[in-house]
């Protein structure tokens, strides 16, 4: 077992969760938070992450159908415009050193989200990332998570 890197550092840990909270803030829809964070979790392979947000998607409401196809999202019809430019973006900026972001890419979300929309959005996309980073780094525990919308 790795260290708990939140106990060992808690002024970061307590950096972390003001950014977390900074991302949930905003008047972005919940679910379509849930899907970026399940999105980028798939992409960095955390099951922290995984665990946490599927779980918190389907306590929000969201379809289960929509969860297990979110990695297919572009082939699967059941995303809105608004969500497959967030998961463009989230994608992007996940995989930011594969081709940073597409003007094409940046263009349709710029397209749908207002400024402060964008902005919001690329924080959350951001918070993720780093959390990912962490979760997986230190192997965070997997199987115990309770959804805080469930409470």
């Amino acid at each position: 077992m790795r260290l708990n890197w939140y106990k060992a550092v808690p002024n970061i840990y307590k950096a972390m969760l003001e950014l977390q909270k900074a991302s949930e803030e905003t008047k972005l829809d919940k679910k379509l938070l849930e899907l970026i964070k399940i999105r980028a979790s798939q992409i960095n392979g955390c099951a922290h992450c995984l665990e946490m947000h599927t779980k918190d998607a389907a306590a929000l409401g969201e379809n289960e159908l929509r969860i297990h196809l979110l990695s297919a999202w572009r082939e699967a019809p059941v995303y809105s415009e608004r969500e497959k430019a967030a998961l463009a973006l989230c994608e992007s900026l996940t995989l930011i050193s594969h081709a940073g972001v597409p003007d094409s890419v940046y263009d349709e979300a710029a397209g749908i989200f207002s400024s402060k929309e964008l902005v919001e959005l690329t924080l959350a996309i951001i918070a993720i990332n780093g959390w990912n980073r962490l979760a997986v780094g230190f192997k965070s525990e997997v199987g115990n998570y309770v959804s805080t919308y469930n409470k």
